[in-house]
């Protein structure tokens, strides 16, 4: 069973940074794909960025540039740093992850496995 932990989140005024990890237990290898997703309030969630066993990473226009999605295999942890804040950028966050290849699409349901989110609040 893998279980998937974020941290990292907080409040931050426009302009700033956050680096949010995402701790994942259990049977995890270098061979996931692992991504990041956000759900600001009324809205869908939506896929953000994703990085492939191979460390090819993919973004949203809407964080390029400015998100960075990495990963440490030795310490089973997955990374976003969030520069240029923007109270837009006001969201849960979570990450996820799933054996081999990233899907094509950044699709919340086509991972099987989440976390539970951590708060990120920009404030203008």
């Amino acid at each position: 069973q893998v279980e998937l932990v974020e941290s990292g989140g907080g409040s931050v005024q426009t302009g700033g940074s956050l680096k949010l990890s995402c701790a994942a237990s259990g049977y995890v290898y270098s061979g996931f794909c692992m991504a990041w997703f956000r759900q600001a309030p009324g809205k869908e969630r939506e896929g953000i960025a994703s990085i492939q066993p191979d460390d090819t990473t993919n973004y949203i226009d809407s964080v390029k540039g400015r998100f960075t999605i990495s990963r440490d295999n030795g310490k089973n942890t997955l990374y976003l740093q969030m520069n240029s804040l923007k109270p837009e950028d006001t969201a849960m966050y979570y990450c996820a992850a799933d054996r081999g290849s990233c899907p094509r699409s950044l699709n919340w349901a086509l991972y099987n496995y989440r976390g539970q989110g951590t708060q990120v609040t920009v404030s203008s």
